[in-house]
């Protein structure tokens, strides 16, 4: 999976800016009001994409 990003987009509502992440532990979302660690919203992004695409695979 690409991280690309996912520090930036919002687990909870796929919003995603650059103004999201506070700092380099907090992140923030400017559309829906998430809060959470940032390195847990990321992970949480990455699993996402990464069950996505395994579930693609297995469909294939």
């Amino acid at each position: 999976v690409n991280p690309a990003n996912t520090s930036r987009t919002c687990s909870r509502c796929g919003h995603c800016a650059a103004e999201n992440r506070v700092s380099q532990a907090v992140f923030r979302c400017t559309a829906c009001g998430h809060a959470a660690h940032a390195d847990v919203n990321a992970a949480r992004n990455i699993l996402r994409a990464g069950l996505a695409l395994r579930r693609a695979a297995q469909a294939a």
